[in-house]
């Protein structure tokens, strides 16, 4: 293969992304392909800055925050994306731009301007949205990992997030329940990988 895949997980919080990412990074490389696993916010500084506001997001304007999220994301691209996908590799992002328009969409900027505004960006292959209700998100979040819910993270905040991603209709986008067992959800995902490589629609 010349280019390679790009594969976005995306979702409110206490879906499973990281783990659900882990497991198909695993499939994949079993298989044979070379695979790149990564995230955003990145390590870099705008997305140091990111996680600066987990604690306190009133340091910022939205406005500010999203213009955060862009300069990280092109760094991403040109640093990681763009060159794992040239030689051929699936890239395993654990969010993109999706999660921004919805996350800062929830903030009260608009989501389809947010999208625009990442136009820079490769599209996905394909999108792994994993699914759930934002009242049992909550309660992963705070039994589940033990912690207490960052800034993004509350429940009011989670509701409305989860709308707008419920919103998206764009094609590359398949809907997965994260409230089935881990195994259940990798099943449907390696199914949804396997129609995509025969290059059928998800």
């Amino acid at each position: 293969m010349s280019k390679g895949q790009l594969i976005a997980f995306e979702g409110i919080d206490g879906t499973g992304k990281s783990t659900q990412i882990k497991l198909l990074a695993d499939y994949l490389r079993a298989q044979g392909r070379e695979v790149v696993e990564t995230r955003e916010p990145t390590d870099s500084s705008y997305g140091r800055r990111i996680r600066e506001l987990y604690v306190n997001r009133s340091t910022c304007t939205p406005e500010e925050e999203l213009e955060l999220f862009i300069q990280d994301r092109r760094l991403h691209v040109q640093e990681l994306i763009a060159p794992a996908l040239a030689t051929g590799s699936v890239v395993l992002t654990d969010r993109y731009y999706y999660s921004t328009a919805a996350y800062q969409g929830a903030s009260g900027l608009e989501p389809a301007e947010i999208l625009a505004r990442n136009n820079f960006a490769p599209k996905p292959d394909l999108v792994i949205l994993l699914t759930m209700p934002p009242e049992l998100s909550a309660e992963r979040i705070r039994i589940g990992r033990g912690e207490q819910p960052n800034a993004f993270e509350q429940l009011d905040a989670l509701r409305k997030t989860a709308a707008i991603f419920a919103a998206f209709t764009d094609s590359c986008i398949c809907r997965v329940d994260a409230t089935q067992s881990v195994s259940a959800v990798h099943e449907q995902i390696q199914h949804v990988w396997n129609e995509l490589s025969k290059n059928a629609p998800c």
